[in-house]
């Protein structure tokens, strides 16, 4: 059973937690390319290039990504995967781990089964060895269940309040969820989203980005208006301000962006050049004087992935070892 929102606001109160992380983790890829098994519930997701050519651009993109990330104070570790298990979006380490501050370790149900393969012990071993873990929690046996949880993909943390925000898809099964806002004591805000050709939104971290006071989201996206309203009056109750993007900026990724702790514990707001381009001016003014910008061309990743800046990066909020 799930927290009334009244039990989160006394556990926000006597353990805080905080919204961005100034640790990051990252994948470097090996073998990108656009993954066959997951483009029909991923609309974002485009076809093209060979792939030896979109692997060359897509490690150029995330070296360039990582380096402006670092350049604004965030602390990056990244792993470099093997290739051997043939994870073309093994890039995405953020759908199937999360490392949260009370050290509890996540690790999701996956949808197509070569993403499945991107869960690494090896990975977990030397995070255990870096890092204060208290338990881990592995719901990847829904899989056989047919029931998917794609991580901080499907899910959209509001740490300090313990919300966590989720529009239902094939890759986020209400069962699943339950379960992580069961394990971690949180409320569910859940809504349905949809593109402007009325496709479900497969990912809710393409629409729907929430920091410490501001939130980008694209609120036409969520057609019912009562659902609407409830993510509006949860967002702004908690003190977010929110930036109201639309169908077309969302499709430039401008939804998918991440709030960070730089140098100093300012915000960063991590996202490609794409997104960037997408806002208004207006818009850009108000994330200039909000944030420092990290941003750099994801456009590879973004075509074939259908993922792109906030997919990237899984934030890292457990206790040093």
């Amino acid at each position: 059973m799930t927290q009334t929102r009244t039990q989160t606001r006394t556990q926000t109160r006597t353990q805080t937690r905080t919204q961005t992380a100034s640790r990051i983790v990252m994948v470097r890829p090996v073998r990108f390319c656009a993954n066959p098994e997951t483009m029909s519930s991923n609309r974002f997701q485009r076809s093209g290039h060979d792939a030896q050519s979109a692997q060359r651009t897509a490690l150029f993109e995330f070296d360039r990504y990582v380096e402006a990330i670092r350049g604004a104070g965030v602390q990056v570790q990244v792993f470099h995967d093997s290739g051997d298990d043939r994870t073309p979006d093994s890039l995405f380490p953020n759908n199937w781990i999360s490392l949260l501050h009370d050290g509890t370790i996540v690790t999701y149900p996956m949808e197509a089964p070569s993403r499945r393969r991107e869960r690494k012990p090896a990975v977990i071993r030397r995070l255990m060895g870096d890092y204060q873990v208290s338990r881990i929690v592995d719901l990847s046996y829904f899989e056989h269940e047919g029931k998917y949880l794609e991580g901080t993909g499907a899910m959209v943390f509001d740490h300090e309040n313990r919300i966590i925000y989720a529009c239902l898809s094939s890759r986020c099964h209400p069962e699943a969820i339950e379960k992580v806002a069961a394990q971690l004591a949180c409320h569910l805000v859940l809504f349905e989203a949809f593109d402007r050709n009325g496709h479900a939104i497969y990912h809710t971290n393409v629409m729907m980005s929430v920091g410490r006071t501001l939130a980008l989201v694209c609120l036409e996206a969520i057609v019912d208006v009562r659902q609407r309203q409830g993510v509006i009056s949860s967002l702004e109750g908690d003190g977010k301000t929110i930036i109201a993007i639309s169908h077309a900026q969302m499709e430039c990724f401008a939804g998918n962006v991440l709030e960070l702790s730089g140098a100093g514990g300012g915000p960063v707001l991590a996202m490609s050049t794409r997104a960037w381009a997408a806002f208004d001016a207006d818009q850009q003014a108000r994330l200039t004087a909000y944030a420092t910008i990290a941003k750099s061309p994801l456009n590879t990743i973004e075509d074939l992935g259908g993922g792109g800046a906030r997919c990237m990066i899984a934030e890292n909020f457990l206790p040093p070892a």
